[in-house]
């Protein structure tokens, strides 16, 4: 039975769908006809009342620039829903019978979980019941150790059959950003010496709203990163889960800011503590970034930014540039009104101030619509990614930087990025020269242009 609940969708299918029916049921229920009264006089201001705290919780929203933009239109509906079920249950409480009451009381339940459920369809957080409940207990991850284990391993000379995570604390002296806990994940083929084999090390950046382990909780990539190793022998990058946020609701976007310096923090903490802890590839060669949402716009600018430090990048569904609403609003909240700051971080201006790059490549991915077509779709691209991508990847080509455009049917979720980024990993592999990987060309663009120089690595 466990098996069966833990398995249901919370952002497709047909759970998210009967709450919101059965929350409606109820609210209707709670509200009846009742007296004159009631319908003529209370009814109207309770519904005047929730509409407009659901529009100053917009407007806050908005305001703080926690995300891009401020949801769909379905997640203020339910939050206005939600709040007018809390009034008719208060001040409908002495003009009602018991079984209203009942219906009162439950609709303010089923009306919160139908807003909480419409708000997770909208970042595609918890995709199913098990992922959330893993989530919120905080479990370990499958295959997660301690670094005192993974030394006892590679002492003994023993090769685990599949990848190993482990958590660690990266010191932040040189970037003096605050951040929590980051993982990191090593192949099999980690454990086949000691010291390990200088394996390349890929950077796995998550979504504005964020933990580091969310491409693993929610992105459920450990087994796609898994199978790949199993099918080359064991061989992998090391990937390591980072934190360019420092909190679930700092927006980053991975610059240095008024956020903190997140930019610091993933190039002059992360990295040389990867190379030193664990080995991986010191040259630019040996690393790559794969980024989702904010992060593939993070993967976009920190490449552009330092090219002798990443050669490759997967950007899934990014933006144009860092994004925390319009032009004006990103630069006084990431960048506290700096526009020379904001243009540091603006990846055509980068572009056009870097000039022709040396064997910098790039994988875009963007979700279009599940009913076919190429044309703009909000609910797969909500703050035009699609149109972002093309973009970018057209300055990116004038600027011998080898790029393709990708699209899939899907929604701006995890699950569509966890896919993006198994069709990715094979080409990424191969780019950075992983040992047993060959490499591959880009893939022809599924929009906009077709690639060019897009010659596969050299060996």
């Amino acid at each position: 039975m466990y098996q069966l609940i833990a398995q249901i969708s919370l952002i497709h299918g047909w759970f998210p769908v009967v709450v919101q029916l059965i929350a409606a049921l109820l609210l209707g229920t709670a509200v009846g006809w009742r007296s004159p009264r009631w319908r003529l006089r209370m009814l109207p201001a309770l519904v005047a009342a929730a509409a407009v705290l659901a529009g100053v919780t917009y407007w806050y929203i908005d305001s703080i620039g926690v995300a891009g933009n401020a949801g769909p239109p379905a997640l203020w509906v339910w939050i206005a829903l939600t709040a007018l079920a809390v009034g008719v249950a208060l001040l409908g409480w002495l003009s009602a019978r018991w079984w209203r009451r009942t219906a009162s009381v439950a609709a303010i339940g089923v009306c919160g979980l139908a807003c909480v459920l419409t708000l997770n369809m909208w970042v595609g957080y918890f995709p199913t019941v098990d992922a959330m409940w893993k989530q919120l207990t905080s479990s370990p991850l499958p295959g997660q150790t301690d670094r005192l284990t993974v030394t006892k391993m590679q002492l003994a000379h023993f090769r685990p059959t599949s990848g190993v995570l482990v958590p660690v604390t990266i010191d932040s002296t040189a970037s003096g950003f605050t951040h929590r806990g980051e993982l990191v994940y090593l192949p099999p083929a980690w454990f086949a010496s000691n010291p390990p084999p200088r394996l390349p090390a890929v950077m796995m950046i998550g979504s504005q709203l964020n933990t580091p382990a969310d491409w693993l909780r929610a992105g459920n990539v450990l087994g796609i990163i898994d199978g790949f190793a199993a099918a080359h022998d064991g061989n992998a990058p090391v990937f390591v889960f980072v934190d360019a946020t420092g909190s679930f609701t700092n927006d980053t976007e991975c610059v240095n800011g008024t956020r903190g310096n997140a930019a610091d923090h993933l190039t002059k903490d992360v990295v040389p503590y990867l190379i030193s802890n664990y080995g991986v590839r010191a040259d630019r060669d040996g690393w790559g970034i794969a980024g989702w949402s904010m992060g593939g716009t993070c993967a976009v600018d920190l490449t552009l930014m330092h090219p002798d430090m990443f050669r490759s990048f997967v950007d899934i569904a990014g933006d144009l540039r860092p994004n925390t609403g319009d032009k004006t609003q990103t630069i006084n909240r990431l960048f506290g009104g700096d526009t020379d700051a904001w243009a540091a971080y603006d990846p055509v201006t980068i572009l056009r101030r870097h000039g022709p790059y040396s064997d910098v490549t790039a994988w875009f991915e963007v979700p279009v619509s599940q009913r076919g077509g190429t044309t703009h779709d909000p609910t797969a691209n909500p703050e035009s990614q699609d149109v972002a991508a093309t973009t970018l990847c057209n300055a990116a080509r004038t600027d011998a930087i080898a790029c393709s455009v990708q699209t899939a049917p899907g929604r701006h979720d995890w699950a569509f990025a966890a896919n993006a980024f198994g069709a990715a990993l094979p080409w990424l592999a191969g780019q950075l020269n992983t040992p047993g990987v060959a490499a591959t060309d880009l893939p022809p663009s599924t929009v906009g242009q077709q690639p060019t120089n897009v010659q596969a690595a050299p060996r």
